[in-house]
């Protein structure tokens, strides 16, 4: 029964419709055991940060994206959390170096990796756009709005394309206004599933 959940959650038909995750992180939560309601997620997140860069590839064309890592690192981000347990319910920043260090194990490289540490600490020197995107979609999934991570992705906006900072935020705002409308469907899909297998 537990296969079957933490498959329905990857990758299964579901209400509100959701892409699946990808076939390696398919593959690398399934080994891991994943909780349920962790694979929901990142189901979840994934499909936020899909949504995401699907946006800002065309309004910034001229902006390098790596979009693959976006969507690996949103969909690993809270891996983390295999290893404690304690914060799928509850506070903690044990699974963010605990997540980097176990998809380093598994072979993933570093470049990958470092999402599960950097989703929390996006204010830190030196974080990339991608960095800030997988933050954004761990925030904006739930309809969570956080002006100084969104005040970040919008001067990396403006330094590509050259238009007004409130000319990018006011994009920006109605792509996340967008977004959290589906919060209540995402939080609904994520809760439907049990916290341990």
């Amino acid at each position: 029964m537990a296969d079957t959940l933490l498959s329905r959650a990857m990758t299964g038909a579901v209400d509100p419709p959701l892409l699946p995750l990808p076939d390696r992180v398919v593959g690398l939560l399934s080994e891991l055991e994943t909780p349920p309601r962790l694979a929901a997620h990142l189901r979840a997140v994934h499909d936020v940060a899909h949504r995401l860069v699907d946006w800002v590839e065309p309004h910034c064309p001229a902006l390098p994206l790596d979009r693959e890592a976006v969507l690996f690192g949103a969909a690993t981000h809270d891996v983390g959390k295999t290893v404690h347990a304690s914060e799928l319910s509850g506070p903690g920043a044990a699974h963010e170096e605990a997540g980097r260090d176990l998809l380093l194990r598994r072979g993933v490289g570093p470049e990958l990796a470092r999402f599960a540490a950097t989703h929390a600490s996006w204010a830190r020197p030196g974080v990339g756009l991608e960095d800030l995107l997988v933050s954004l979609a761990d925030k904006v999934w739930k309809n969570k709005r956080v002006p100084e991570l969104e005040d970040l992705v919008v001067a990396r906006l403006t330094e590509a394309t050259g238009r007004a900072a409130w000319e990018e935020f006011m994009a920006l705002d109605e792509v996340l206004a967008g977004i959290g409308d589906g919060a209540d469907a995402r939080l609904a899909f994520q809760a439907s599933f049990p916290i341990h297998g």
